[in-house]
């Protein structure tokens, strides 16, 4: 069991015991919660339980924490100090700080990861980019973030499933056809015009260049319309392709692609009579409209034009039914943050139909911002348009890329420093993340240099020749990963993880500096040599879950 959930599990049992003792009445007490003091003095973990169990026990925290402390007698514990106005303080034997040590070595490359609950499944649907371009920096936090995501509450257990809505119909299509087409005529010498909502990015110039050096001028002759019909069908080919190439580049992969003309117009119909059906749509000067106010949107919305053309939002109802209709018990949209106002429409959707609307979680992204030499960047000097997620990756690679994305919580602005990304010193916080992995590599290579070998059985190691405070606050540290997990997937927030490694990093560097690995004291090297591996597994399970490598050597 883990240090943590053995004390919580060492704190509860003293207060049922001090209930039943008569020195604390019964009642609904809280959860426990534990946190490492900020100075060592103060102990290994410290609690606030007294405090919050005032109201409930009816007296003064400090009472209660006596109450709580002289039932705690554990082989485990060394012992506890009650402090401030009713603080529980602990102080851990180091036999348990040895055992956990001893569990993340048997554990190996699945320390952390937490029993898969089959029925507790969840889909996360992110990035969903218009496969008519590029993708752009916005698109890559979105897609580093959704992808940490999936990664880290697959690591906390839950059966996730990754998906991908193509928006491959409606008008963007359309214009991505004429686009193409204003470029072919364009490169063969015939008069054209891009429409005003068309794609003016030098990609279309090369998608229809493609096409002339493949084939000429061969559709010169084509009715337009079947020529268009050709060219939308050819550039949504070869947008979705490179939009898939360059998200797995990013290491990025999911398990569906959903396309959005599977919906048209089966689904689409299904969905709009079914809400007529339930009295949450009705017909008002041609049109289809939702009664959305009803949920609480500012006005009643169109689904399907007078014209018969459904709207997005008609199509986004089919997609989310269709969500529903697989049975998820949790369904994760990462969008931007412009989309803020379409949330409450989705949602009014979902409860018209007769579904939880609180079983569809929303995630915002917030804006990008580059920044290189302290000044922003808002244009490619190579295209003088939006900086692609392709170009990014050129600059400073796809690890710090992913790092830097996923290294502040989604709702804040992201300030993206280009130099510090690309910098190879320990400012960098992937790099010096990365760095203590490699180091720990180096190590393992002067063992074998000096003809020595890890051990093949660490249980055979004497653990507590680590006395030193860095080697067991290192231990502490990766302790609470597995909490740190849990926490982390459960508040959607893969920033911590990015956050622990660089702590657990920083640990290690400390300790490096200040403990000699290989030495002549035999035990005492093997006891470090198990000490460095436990933190290599754990920073490895770290960077896995943000997406980024481990290397080996840097």
């Amino acid at each position: 069991m883990e240090i943590k959930e053995l004390l919580k599990r060492g704190i509860k049992d003293a207060l049922a015991q001090a209930v039943q003792a008569g020195t604390l009445p019964a009642g609904d007490y809280p959860e426990v919660s534990l946190e490492v003091p900020p100075q060592k003095e103060f102990g290994d973990f410290a609690t606030n339980i007294a405090m919050q169990s005032a109201r409930v026990a009816h007296k003064a925290p400090k009472l209660i924490a006596q109450a709580i402390v002289d039932q705690m007698e554990y082989p485990w514990l060394n012992h506890a100090e009650i402090a401030g106005a009713g603080f529980i303080n602990f102080f851990l034997n180091h036999t348990v700080i040895y055992d956990t040590l001893q569990q993340i070595l048997a554990a190996g490359e699945t320390y952390g990861q937490a029993p898969v609950r089959e029925d507790d499944t969840v889909q996360v649907e992110y990035v969903s980019a218009n496969p008519t371009g590029p993708l752009h920096v916005g698109h890559g936090r979105g897609a580093a973030y959704g992808s940490a995501l999936v990664n880290l509450m697959r690591k906390a257990g839950y059966n996730v499933q990754a998906e991908y809505y193509i928006n491959d119909a409606g008008n963007q299509m359309d214009n991505l056809a004429a686009s193409v087409n204003a470029r072919y005529l364009e490169l063969l010498g015939k008069p054209s015009e891009i429409p005003e909502n068309g794609y003016h990015g030098h990609d279309i110039i090369d998608t229809a260049q493609a096409i002339i050096d493949q084939d000429g001028d061969a559709y010169l002759s084509m009715p337009e319309a079947e020529r268009l019909t050709y060219f939308k069908d050819r550039a949504y080919a070869e947008k979705l392709k490179a939009l898939k190439h360059d998200l797995a580049v990013f290491n990025v992969q999911y398990d569906q692609w959903f396309s959005e003309r599977t919906l048209h117009p089966a689904a689409i119909q299904a969905a709009c009579e079914e809400l007529k059906a339930r009295g949450k749509a009705y017909e008002k000067d041609g049109a289809l409209w939702l009664r959305s106010t009803e949920y609480g949107d500012d006005k009643d919305r169109v689904i399907i034009r007078d014209n018969g053309v459904p709207t997005y939002l008609a199509a986004d109802i089919a997609y989310h039914k269709n969500k529903y209709e697989r049975g998820f018990k949790k369904m994760i949209n990462i969008w931007g943050a412009d989309h803020h106002g379409y949330v409450a429409r989705v949602k009014a959707s979902m409860a018209a139909l007769g579904y939880d609307p609180k079983q569809l979680e929303v995630l915002l992204l917030q804006m990008v911002s580059l920044f290189r030499d302290g000044k922003p960047v808002k244009m490619s000097k190579r295209t003088g348009q939006a900086i692609t997620l392709n170009e990014l990756i050129e600059e400073v690679g796809t690890d710090a890329a992913r790092y830097f994305f996923i290294m502040r919580s989604l709702d804040t602005q992201l300030d993206f420093d280009l130099d510090l990304a690309k910098s190879h010193s320990n400012e960098n916080p992937v790099y010096y993340i990365q760095y203590a992995h490699a180091r720990i590599y180096s190590i393992y290579k002067q063992l074998k240099e000096k003809g020595g070998a890890l051990p093949a059985d660490w249980s055979a190691v004497a653990l507590d020749k680590l006395q030193e405070p860095q080697e067991l606050e290192l231990i502490k540290k990766m302790a609470a990963f597995p909490e740190e997990v849990t926490i982390a997937a459960r508040e959607r927030a893969p920033h911590r993880i990015a956050h622990y490694a660089y702590e657990l990093a920083s640990l290690f560097h400390n300790f490096y500096n200040r403990c000699r690995i290989i030495q002549e004291d035999e035990e005492l090297e093997k006891a470090r040599l198990a000490l460095v591996t436990a933190v290599r597994i754990t920073i490895a399970a770290c960077l896995g879950i943000l997406g980024v490598s481990a290397p080996e050597k840097m």
